[in-house]
């Protein structure tokens, strides 16, 4: 919490950032809330999630513990959220990918709040055209890997599909996929790294190998055990706790260059505030990971 006794009301962006940390021009990094969730099936409301996460991030602390300085040194600007393009999915993938590749051509670190993990494809279409010897990092209970559900391609549930059709993908802490998708997974040789705590534990050097130099990271937070993450429309139980996942996260952005990242599926209704102040915490330090002690 960082308050200015001077201030009655805190700024409506990310941590609550005063100009000086906040201003387009100055800031390395900008957040795009995307307030998205057509194609859901079972708890909507993840279109809540962007607002949730900033306003819970008011409550952050600055001074990171473990980097040993505050992150926001390095500009954290908020954009307004991205207006929702209810015509179809895939138009709303290409309306991500648009804003997306506009702040990439302004040298942005990008981070997408969603909303469903539809529109992680349209941020990493951006990406891909971006950068060269590239690579996803998925963490997700679920390998998304369907080639089309309730009548569409761009579903929340095909979105690994259509990334796979342009760039590699790693898949981190699975824990659940359908028949149709294990089949995909054997055709194409595919090894995702199925959840277990030792075997996560023990797998990070091989995880790593599997990354191009250049890194996109999306993160379905339902990759997380339900006990610290109900706060989802599609819960699986086992999942990651939270030193599993920053302990890979900082592994990852050590030994390549994570380029940006989506956070996506918080659904607030389903949970406490807690799911949603967890949510606002990894970004924070996935984005210090990424970019505090780097040139």
């Amino acid at each position: 919490m960082n308050q200015d006794p001077g201030r009655f009301l805190q700024q409506r962006n990310f941590g609550g950032l005063p100009p000086a940390f906040s201003d387009f021009d100055t800031a390395r990094v900008t957040v795009l809330p995307v307030p998205y969730d057509s194609t859901t099936e079972w708890h909507s409301g993840t279109r809540k999630g962007p607002k949730s996460i900033i306003e819970a991030s008011f409550y952050l602390e600055w001074f990171d513990i473990e980097l040993g300085g505050e992150t926001i040194n390095i500009g954290i600007h908020t954009l307004p959220e991205l207006e929702p393009a209810m015509s179809s999915p895939r138009d709303m993938a290409d309306r991500v990918e648009a804003a997306v590749r506009n702040l990439l051509d302004k040298s942005k670190f990008v981070v997408t709040l969603g909303g469903e993990h539809s529109i992680s494809y349209g941020a990493i279409r951006a990406y891909n055209a971006n950068y060269r010897d590239f690579s996803v990092l998925q963490l997700d209970a679920h390998t998304d890997l369907r080639d089309q559900y309730l009548g569409t391609e761009y579903s929340h549930a095909c979105v690994m599909r259509r990334v796979i059709e342009i760039c590699p993908i790693t898949q981190v802490g699975i824990r659940s996929m359908s028949l149709e998708e294990n089949e995909f997974v054997a055709t194409k040789g595919l090894k995702p790294f199925i959840y277990s705590q030792e075997d996560i534990s023990s797998s990070t050097d091989k995880i790593i190998q599997t990354l191009a130099p250049n890194v996109y990271i999306t993160i379905d937070l339902d990759v997380f055990d339900p006990s610290i993450m109900s706060s989802v429309g599609t819960p699986e139980p086992g999942g990651m706790l939270w030193q599993d996942v920053l302990n890979l996260l900082f592994a990852v952005s050590h030994k390549r260059t994570v380029v940006g990242f989506d956070i996506v599926e918080l659904c607030p209704d389903q949970g406490s505030d807690a799911c949603s102040f967890l949510a606002a915490k990894l970004a924070y330090k996935l984005i210090g990971y990424s970019l505090m002690f780097k040139k």
